[in-house]
């Protein structure tokens, strides 16, 4: 099959070409997995952290790609659920030990087990991947191949850092970043929580056009500081400046959700600039997302579709990933990018 692959950690900043295809061998499905033809991928910027060694794969090469809609070719011996033809998303979590404390009681995410798609096993940046049947999930037909793929990943991981805020309807939250995740969470926001105002901050001008299209209360630049303060922000951005404003932005008690896997550490001494009467007294808190469980993703998936979610979508061949990828990393975006494989 062709693939695109990453044959080591790249720094983007002087390489605009970090993956290579080329001919892969096509996997074959072990005893409970099953082979999947993979029509679209969503790009991620966890695979700019994979990329550049924020988050490095544990071997090389890899093929990234943790966003992945696909049909069921074929299915190992032990499968007992899905069959040829069937239409299916893979998202971040590709696997878990199934036995520890945080497994059984559908904290899988938090598993020292855990393995993500694309960066512990082969992901979808390929005509074929492979995948345990466990860690599949059904598309629902509302979306097209490519609607449906940043929803496998941003989607979920936007869905699980709002739970985590703990949202009451009429109280108002701020999202740090204006990417693929955060569009999708905006909408749910409105959907879900119809009193409540939403409050984007992110440097792009044409990002603060987007979410006012979306619907958003208030738009401004990651540090400029709110009309009045928020009981929530969820922030997704790459940076720590962001983190401290956005604290300084948040009412007593109020709650601040870091959706990020890593954070560069470009800018990681703004942290000295932390004071803790400003920014943390009067009970304010930080909560980490890590990962995404089966849960968010299946709750996640039949939620789009009620509403129903229909990301903004860029397109791209898959031979164009770098292009797509190069691109995000220079923050131009508007809604998902997502390579489609012929």
């Amino acid at each position: 099959m062709r693939a695109m692959v990453l044959n080591s950690v790249k720094d983007l900043e002087y390489n605009s070409e970090p993956l290579e295809m080329i001919d892969f061998p096509k996997p074959i499905p072990a005893k409970h997995e099953v082979l999947i033809k993979v029509l679209a991928c969503g790009v991620c910027h966890t695979e700019l952290d994979e990329i550049e060694g924020r988050t490095p794969p544990p071997r090389f090469p890899v093929v990234p790609g943790h966003q992945v809609v696909g049909i069921v070719e074929s299915t190992g011996s032990m499968v007992t659920k899905l069959k040829p033809g069937e239409r299916i998303g893979v998202a971040w979590i590709f696997s878990s030990c199934g036995k520890c404390s945080f497994c059984l009681s559908g904290h899988e995410n938090l598993c020292s087990g855990f393995m993500a798609t694309g960066r512990d096993a082969h992901g979808g940046y390929a005509e074929y991947m492979a995948v345990p049947e466990l860690y599949t999930y059904p598309v629902p037909k509302v979306f097209t191949n490519s609607q449906a793929a940043p929803l496998l990943c941003a989607g979920a991981v936007g869905y699980r850092s709002l739970m985590l805020s703990g949202i009451e309807d009429g109280r108002n939250i701020g999202l740090t970043g204006f990417g693929a995740s955060a569009h999708l969470v905006l909408q749910i926001v409105k959907y879900r929580f119809p009193r409540t105002k939403i409050f984007v901050f992110t440097r792009s001008e044409n990002e603060r056009a987007f979410a006012r299209e979306l619907g958003a209360f208030w738009t401004g630049d990651t540090m400029d500081d709110v009309p009045f303060k928020l009981d929530y922000i969820i922030d997704t951005t790459p940076a720590w400046k962001p983190v401290i404003q956005a604290l300084r932005n948040l009412k007593p008690g109020g709650r601040l959700v870091i959706n990020a896997i890593r954070k560069e550490e470009t800018d990681k001494n703004e942290l000295l600039n932390l004071d803790f009467s400003e920014h943390l007294w009067m009970e304010k808190e930080i909560k980490s997302v890590a990962n995404v469980t089966r849960r968010d993703v299946t709750e996640f998936l039949s939620l789009a579709a009620e509403i129903p979610i229909l990301p903004e979508i860029q397109e791209y061949k898959l031979y164009d990933a770098n292009v797509a990828l190069t691109e995000l990393k220079k923050r131009k975006i508007r809604g998902a990018k997502v390579l489609v494989i012929d």
